[in-house]
């Protein structure tokens, strides 16, 4: 999905801009997903794509990491493109959404997770729909 820049600032928030398209990051524990512990499917804000489903989201508790929606696994295979990311001086990996290119947020190692995959996505960055 390829929208101008100006299109983007249209259709999103300030929040889901800075964040999808400026690979920004929203507040920790600011999310309105967070808590979130209804059955459904969250997608990507900006173009729908399916990403990840309730069941596979879980409460982590690795600090640092726990101001955020946590997914042990993506919903379906090509959902995501993950990238290497070296800003702020440190070595991360970069989700994306693979429709639209839109920043989710970072892939973390973790122990507690089910598949030690921790997605840390942000909260603004998805739509959930119960079911």
């Amino acid at each position: 999905m390829q929208l101008s820049d100006d299109e983007w600032r249209k259709k999103l928030t300030s929040e889901q801009y800075t964040v999808l398209r400026q690979k920004g990051t929203e507040v920790p524990f600011s999310g309105d997903l967070l808590n979130n512990d209804k059955t459904g499917e969250y997608r990507c804000v900006a173009c729908g794509n399916l990403l990840f489903r309730s069941d596979a989201k879980y409460e982590s508790d690795v600090a640092g990491l726990a101001g955020w929606p946590s997914f042990a696994d993506v919903a379906q295979n090509g959902a995501i493109e993950l990238k290497d990311d070296d800003s702020h001086g440190m070595q991360r990996i970069e989700v994306v959404c693979a429709k639209c290119g839109g920043h989710l947020g970072h892939l973390f190692d973790d122990a507690g997770s089910p598949t030690n995959k921790h997605y840390c996505i942000n909260s603004c960055a998805l739509d959930f729909t119960k079911g």
